[in-house]
């Protein structure tokens, strides 16, 4: 693919108003119109510029990548259903696919929350992404099975604040002390300054931020899906049918990486599982140029 870039300038994103039934989305986006679309998704807490160092390096290659603000997060609005479930993000992911023009070219990339909606749609026929790539949260059929006592205690450790996160009130009233605590905890020795100023100011209000934590309560209240969502709800807890790419962080102080070690064999032909050394949670930040190389050869592939 040609370079629409001269190499060693990144050029400022685009910004894109992307309006959906539920919510406008607004993006950043990289690269030429009418290169293949790569949609990539962030996680919790996190924000679309989460993707700056991916963005310019597939925009160099002649890919179009787009990462949305997920519905909740500024400079996107607040979604008009009230929905924050996994469905609705699937059904925003499959959205936006439409809204830009996407072809069977187009590739979804997600972290953490992202990775979930990704490996999710990856199961449903609904889907318009030929491949998708999941970092940080593997499917869900990858971490069931039977485990060692010591690594179920240890992870229950770690995932306290899924369990916080349903508490009323409580998450917004620490929110700003909870953000930073997670990027410090998850990847441990990455200096987080830039994305915990973008983080904050994309929640700075008490709606924005009940809007980030309601993704962990609506988690656990799937009853309350909407109808035009239900489409996605039966396949967010499957395993992908389409080639997947899942990377995890070896030092990830979020969900231990011995898990991810247990998708490699439950993967669909033509997938691949890497775990990347000496990096936590937030691994394409920390480690951009070996996460990039990663998934620049396996979209590509």
């Amino acid at each position: 693919m040609g370079a629409p870039y001269p190499r060693h300038v990144t050029p400022p994103p685009e910004v894109l108003e992307i309006p959906l039934p539920a919510v406008t989305l607004s993006a950043l986006a990289w690269g030429p119109a009418d290169g293949p679309l790569v949609v990539a998704l962030h996680g919790f807490p996190d924000t679309a510029w989460t993707w700056r160092h991916l963005g310019p390096h597939l925009a160099e290659r002649g890919h179009r990548v787009v990462a949305p603000n997920t519905r909740g997060y500024a400079p996107s609005g607040i979604a008009h259903d009230g929905s924050y479930h996994v469905s609705a993000l699937m059904a925003d992911a499959v959205g936006v696919h439409e809204a830009l023009g996407g072809d069977d070219r187009a590739v979804l990339v997600g972290h953490d929350w992202g990775a979930i909606t990704a490996n999710g749609l990856g199961a449903n026929e609904l889907s318009p992404y030929r491949r998708i790539v999941s970092i940080a949260v593997p499917p869900f059929p990858v971490l069931a099975g039977r485990v060692s006592p010591r690594m179920i205690a240890r992870q229950a450790r770690l995932s306290w604040y899924t369990l916080f996160n349903q508490l009323p009130v409580l998450p917004e009233r620490n929110f700003e002390r909870l953000v930073r605590h997670l990027w410090q905890v998850w990847s441990p020795g990455y200096d987080a300054a830039e994305d915990l100023e973008r983080v904050l100011a994309s929640l700075a209000d008490p709606t924005h931020r009940s809007a980030a934590i309601g993704y962990y309560r609506a988690a656990v209240r799937q009853w309350r899906v909407p109808d035009g969502y239900r489409p996605f709800l039966d396949t967010w807890t499957d395993m992908p049918t389409v080639p997947a790419l899942y990377l995890h962080g070896a030092d990830d102080g979020c969900l231990q990486a011995a898990y991810a070690e247990r998708g490699r064999d439950l993967l669909p032909a033509g997938s691949e599982t890497v775990i990347v050394p000496d990096t936590g949670h937030f691994l394409h930040l920390e480690q951009p140029a070996a996460v990039n190389d990663l998934l620049s050869r396996f979209i590509e592939g």
